[in-house]
């Protein structure tokens, strides 16, 4: 899958009410969700995580940013294109 097939799979499932709800509150999910990301990634490094339910939170925070970019108006293949395969990608570390 493209990184264009996915932000449209978003869009055209959940546009309408993540636009309607906005960006401040989008982000504020987004958050949330990196928050759940961060104690699954805590759980694993201790030995106790499920790597199902990391995978899951990957997967969360991914789809909430690409809702994030739709609502916001940026192609995020395109972003990545230009930052990081263009002319050698970023100099130094990201």
């Amino acid at each position: 899958m493209r990184i264009a097939d996915f932000q449209a799979h978003i869009r055209d499932r959940y546009f309408a009410t993540d636009n309607a709800r906005g960006v401040g509150g989008t982000f504020l999910w987004f958050a949330e969700e990196f928050g759940e990301l961060a104690e699954a990634l805590g759980d694993h490094e201790r030995g106790k995580g499920d790597p199902k339910a990391l995978a899951e939170e990957f997967a969360d925070c991914m789809a909430w940013m690409f809702t994030l970019a739709n609502i916001t108006g940026i192609d995020l293949e395109q972003a990545v294109r230009d930052k990081y395969l263009t002319d050698g990608g970023p100099k130094g570390t990201k």
